[in-house]
């Protein structure tokens, strides 16, 4: 996946000039990683006459059908013919505007500290791409680049086969473009038409989207003509986020129009009472569903374990129903950070008796662990070697054997809809596996049936109608005893003359 950006000069303004704006180098060759893979930038001239800048995007095919779940997202429609042959790899798309946006963040941005005034003016640029699919033909990309400025729009079409010109051309076209611009304008031209003409996305359209679309067609995108069919495409053709867009451009229009700023159109709301909220934290959200949970089994005495740097034991604390919560991990720095975010060294004596840090292995079995309400696992299993979920497994079912066990963990399916996580990769590098909604389910169920508990299962964060929800979280209760809320069993251990800091200690 090839392009190249090139400008002529003078003496005066020579034309390296271009690798102060693209902040890159002509005199080095730099890779950079994207999230398909690495990205090149080199310069296959550079001199004071003409300089021609080139990136080059290497697509891996198989890690990417691989995290499209072979159903042809990331990929794109011709995906699905070929599972791991297909044109991704050559033809300039969405992966290419991403690694776009990514390598030359500070140029599509108009930014350039050491030439202001060069990145604010119109430079003699010309732009190639060799493999552009175009759905719509040669035609379509005229009357998209056309209107834009450029004095010379070359597009020709790229035969099926050279030796066999009976077969016709393909749905891939070379494009030049010619004309006086600023680079930064340019850019943003292809950053959005790029994956327009290509009519597809390597990643899931989420709302978010339309504030890139704005942000990059400012200035050109509002009084295009062929703006329904841009902003439609770019959106993957999602109804309600093209309306929305589409009104937001027409603002801007009507703006321009009558020479306004769009906030003095745009007046009919008080900035004062606007309600919009921004979106909610996954964490935020797995922390409000636990704490649900927890209430709607009558759990008062909870254990955290894995309890990290204890930001869910500050929440169990701001509920005075919860009356004893053990925080256990096995990290002495993590207790350390979670007894300073709880202040426990001038916490009042009535709050401190409710909370304990305690260092311990979740594969072991610990005796003061026995006797609680409720136990929460979250975000830990995946942590675990596969070969030790079987310790934990009988360490918390087997041996502590608490009234409800709350385990969440990441939904592998979900992984598709983050468009910076790298294909194959897990959210986190500790990770050890990440399960999918069918291979948690097995695993819970099993686990359910060999000690005596029912499970149910919830989701956790939007739950996507495709792919599921990002967080997924078991819910065991057990079966073969019944529990009295805040005194199932005895207190895990004593208080010593310990304070909590030593404890944590």
């Amino acid at each position: 996946m090839f392009l190249t950006i090139g400008t002529t000069g003078t003496p005066e303004r020579p034309a390296t000039d271009l690798g102060f704006l693209l902040h890159k180098h002509p005199d080095k060759a730099q890779a950079f990683s994207t999230s398909h893979g690495p990205a090149h930038v080199f310069y296959p001239e550079a001199s004071a006459e003409r300089c021609t800048a080139a990136l080059l995007l290497e697509v891996d095919p198989v890690a990417l059908v691989r995290r499209g779940k072979g159903k042809g997202r990331g990929g794109a429609p011709d995906a699905a013919l070929a599972q791991y042959v297909n044109d991704r790899p050559y033809a300039a798309s969405s992966l290419l505007s991403v690694a776009l946006a990514a390598v030359f963040k500070s140029a599509l941005g108009g930014v350039c500290r050491a030439m202001p005034e060069r990145a604010g003016s119109p430079l003699p640029l010309r732009i190639e791409v060799p493999a552009l699919p175009a759905r719509g033909g040669a035609e379509l990309v005229r009357k998209l680049f056309a209107p834009l400025g450029w004095s010379r729009v070359d597009v020709t079409a790229v035969p099926l086969d050279e030796e066999f010109p009976a077969w016709g051309d393909s749905r891939y076209v070379r494009l030049v473009l010619e004309g006086e611009l600023r680079l930064a304008d340019a850019l943003r031209q292809l950053y959005v038409l790029l994956p327009v003409l290509d009519d597809a996305k390597h990643y899931w359209v989420a709302p978010d989207e339309v504030d890139k679309l704005l942000r990059a067609g400012e200035g050109w995108l509002a009084g295009h003509p062929e703006r329904p069919l841009i902003t439609r495409r770019y959106l993957s053709h999602r109804w309600g986020l093209t309306r929305q867009a589409d009104q937001a451009l027409e603002l801007v229009r009507l703006a321009e129009s009558d020479d306004l700023d769009v906030d003095s159109v745009d007046n009919a709301v008080d900035e004062s009472t606007d309600t919009e909220e921004k979106p909610v934290p996954l964490a935020e959200h797995r922390r409000a569903a636990i704490l649900d949970a927890l209430r709607a089994a009558g759990a008062g005495r909870v254990l955290d374990l894995g309890c990290g740097q204890g930001q869910l034991v500050q929440a169990l604390l701001r509920d005075t129903r919860f009356t004893e919560i053990v925080g256990v991990d096995v990290s002495m720095r993590a207790l350390t950070i979670a007894s300073r975010r709880l202040k426990l060294d001038r916490m009042g004596e009535r709050q401190a008796d409710r909370v304990t840090l305690r260092q311990g292995s979740l594969t072991y079995t610990d005796k003061r662990l026995t006797g609680y309400d409720a136990a929460v696992l979250s975000e830990v299993i995946e942590h675990l070697d596969p070969d030790r979920l079987p310790a934990l497994e009988y360490a918390v079912f087997g041996a502590a054997r608490p009234g409800t066990v709350l385990v969440t963990t990441p939904n592998v399916e979900y992984n598709v809809r983050w468009e910076t996580l790298p294909a194959g990769h897990v959210r986190h590098g500790d990770h050890r596996f990440e399960w999918s909604r069918a291979e948690f389910r097995d695993w819970a169920g099993q686990v359910a049936g060999r000690h005596g508990y029912a499970v149910r299962y919830v989701p956790v964060g939007p739950d996507d109608p495709e792919v599921g929800p990002p967080t997924q979280m078991a819910v065991f209760t057990r079966t073969d005893a019944t529990t009295t809320t805040g005194t199932a069993g005895k207190p895990a251990g004593k208080k010593t003359g310990k304070t909590k800091e030593a404890e944590a200690a």
